[in-house]
């Protein structure tokens, strides 16, 4: 039997239906983890998968899951899927293209009448950007085993709402929805996604088949002063949280340094309080956000910033924590096999890249045989308002993530 076609007009549909939840006017989404507007997309998700009969429920954490049943109960599933969350300027096809095409999917399945002998499911994972609450890929790690519920139920956003009230808004707004705990046997996990960055772009290429992910390293620092007078406070005598904090900005520069420019390192969240034009700031907490394909260059260069902090002899208290490590992955070579082998048999241009993004798809390895799809967005940008992604290029992923997971069911 032939694999059948997706729907390509109706995936673009829902993209646009999609866009308009959370649209900041300037042509992306705000939908942060567990907002009102992310929670909305949940319900958006939900009514289409509800129509087609499929059944919905979610987790302890928060993990949006979307089953259609295969003729063996008792068989693993395959998952497909990503998130619905957001940047606060947020694009438009980030985590959302790879949910609406598990989706599609499913929903071709359903219009060809055709059974499939494992279950097949898609989940929207929790909080996989970090924006909201940290750190990035919470849903997924609490999956995986990989962080303890508890944990992350404390994490807290900067208005001080911690995700374990957040989760009980969501549950609030969808009393319907059923709570459950998901079984651990999976036969694979297969994710789509943009590329994030410009390979596939220079080099022409339609789909990525995607090898593994770099490594992450999450830290935060915080360092403590006391409140005064700008005015009135003399300079030798101040313990200025954000002057601490900028010095420890430096050292950490210093710790980063790397002649071959494969490190990544990010400060992406800073605030200072009280945040007064004329107080002198008494707490600055900031993000680290590291990222290299080597686990020992990746832990070593965590360790030196954490050293930097803990050697701080300057007026204020300094803490400084980890808040994640997810080690590099390398994905199924089966899988891999079978993505490029789908792409061929479609006519599509494909190549191996490495993801220097990191993905839920990251903690699913650690419990199935699993495997990435990559296709491009314009200029590599995302994160972005202004990203984009063409509708031919997102019917192809769609088209070869299809037809990976129907045979990753088993079909007639």
């Amino acid at each position: 039997m032939a694999f059948p076609l997706i729907d390509p007009e109706r995936l673009m549909d829902r993209h646009a239906a999609m866009a308009a939840v959370g649209a900041t006017g300037r042509g992306g989404v705000d939908r942060q983890a567990l907002s009102a507007e992310d929670i909305a997309a949940r319900a958006l998700l939900i009514g289409w998968a509800q129509a087609r009969g499929f059944a919905c429920s979610a987790d302890t954490v928060g993990n949006l899951f979307v089953r259609r049943a295969g003729r063996d109960p008792a068989a693993a599933a395959v998952l497909t899927g990503s998130h619905l969350d957001s940047q606060p300027t947020g694009g438009n096809y980030d985590g959302v293209f790879g949910v609406l095409a598990g989706l599609e999917l499913m929903e071709t399945l359903e219009d060809r009448g055709i059974a499939t002998r494992r279950p097949v499911e898609l989940v929207s994972w929790t909080n996989e950007e970090g924006a909201r609450f940290q750190p990035a890929t919470m849903g997924s790690a609490v999956f995986a085993g990989a962080m303890p519920l508890a944990e992350a139920l404390r994490a807290v956003d900067r208005d001080g709402i911690a995700l374990a009230d957040a989760l009980e808004a969501m549950w609030a707004a969808l009393p319907d929805l059923v709570r459950h705990c998901p079984v651990a046997a999976i036969h694979a996990y297969v994710e789509a996604h943009i590329e994030q960055g410009p390979v596939l772009e220079q080099a022409e290429a339609v789909i990525g088949v995607v090898t593994g992910i770099q490594g992450l390293r999450a830290l935060a620092v915080e360092t403590f002063g006391a409140e005064g007078h700008a005015g009135t406070v003399p300079m030798a005598g101040r313990r200025d949280a954000f002057v601490a904090a900028v010095d420890l900005v430096a050292a950490i520069r210093e710790a980063c340094r790397d002649p071959e420019d494969v490190l990544r390192m990010t400060i992406g969240q800073f605030r200072v309080v009280p945040g007064s034009p004329n107080t002198i700031p008494a707490h600055v907490r900031f993000t680290v956000d590291l990222r290299h394909p080597d686990d020992g260059r990746l832990a070593a260069t965590g360790d030196r910033i954490l050293e930097a902090c803990r050697r701080y002899r300057g007026p204020c208290r300094v803490e400084a924590r980890e808040l994640l490590f997810s080690h590099p992955v390398d994905f199924d070579a089966a899988i891999r096999e079978r993505i490029a082998r789908h792409a061929e048999a479609r006519g599509y241009r494909h190549r191996a890249l490495r993801s220097g993004a990191t993905h839920d798809a990251k903690f699913m390895a650690g419990l199935c045989p699993t495997g990435m799809i990559f296709v491009p967005c314009r200029g590599g940008l995302s994160h972005s308002e202004a990203e984009e992604a063409s509708a031919a290029h997102l019917a192809a992923g769609a088209q070869v993530l299809s037809d990976t997971v129907i045979e990753l069911a088993g079909h007639d």
